[in-house]
């Protein structure tokens, strides 16, 4: 069997973005490139009915969750828009939010990325703020505007690690910086998660589904930004990667 055929496949959810009168579905690069780091094979989902979601996680090892410029539609927690130039993908929403309690029940790894994990939230019954900004407790957690992308995913805060959960399993640091690229973030907490870092305001960072079956982690910075050569980066794409690994032999006949 070939190395490529040895390696666990992930699914990773396209965005929405109308290029001039034509519709897309597009990735990040870098996305992919973390798929990779993690030792996995990315299987791009542009968009899937509902009756299609079992057959899709039939072929899984494990899923990533993007960050995305888009934000869950409010209308998910009960909210109406807060700000109607910030921009909404209701297609996405519409496949990602069911597709997340099915891949939590079945064990299949999960790893949320920025609107990744705040799909995770809403998904399981929480809400979001949506303009952090203006919640007088926190900071500014969005990018400084119009600085080339090296600046706007630079180190901007440090995260706490919550000692004992996964996390704290996972890397090296107690405390460690990354970026901050976000205007929303988890508000209510949904039912059975687990904080896993807040930044020094008291914002959750990072969470997991306590008693989920197998391995998930939701971050709201971007650990795929330059990934390969941040090690605390590194530690969480090799820890996916081996869960899904993991899932792979346990669950897949092997090629002869």
């Amino acid at each position: 069997m070939s190395s490529l055929a040895r390696k666990p496949v992930l699914l990773v959810p396209a965005c929405n973005r109308q290029l001039g009168d034509h519709p897309f579905h597009i990735v990040g690069k870098k996305y992919i490139d973390a798929v990779r780091l993690a030792g996995a094979l990315p299987l791009v989902v542009p968009f899937a009915q509902p009756e299609e979601l079992d057959a899709l996680l039939d072929l899984a090892d494990g899923v990533l969750l993007t960050g995305s410029p888009s934000n869950v539609h409010p209308s998910h927690f009960e909210e109406a828009v807060h700000d109607s130039a910030l921009p909404l993908d209701t297609d996405r929403d519409a496949w990602t939010l069911p597709l997340i309690p099915k891949v939590l029940a079945r064990g299949l790894p999960l790893f949320a990325i920025c609107r990744g994990t705040q799909e995770v939230n809403v998904a399981l019954g929480g809400s979001l703020h949506q303009a952090v900004q203006d919640v007088g407790r926190y900071r500014d957690h969005r990018a400084p505007a119009g600085e080339p992308a090296a600046v706007q995913y630079g180190p901007s805060h440090d995260v706490d690690v919550v000692p004992g959960g996964l996390l704290s399993e996972v890397v090296e640091a107690r405390r460690f910086a990354v970026n901050s690229v976000h205007g929303q973030a988890v508000n209510r907490l949904a039912p059975g998660l687990r904080v896993e870092a807040r930044a020094p305001d008291g914002l959750v960072e990072a969470f997991s589904v306590a008693e989920a079956k197998g391995f998930n982690l939701c971050v709201q910075w971007h650990p795929e930004w330059q990934a390969a050569g941040n090690p605390v980066s590194m530690q969480m794409l090799q820890a996916f990667g081996a869960a899904c690994r993991s899932w792979r032999d346990r669950h897949r006949t092997a090629i002869p």
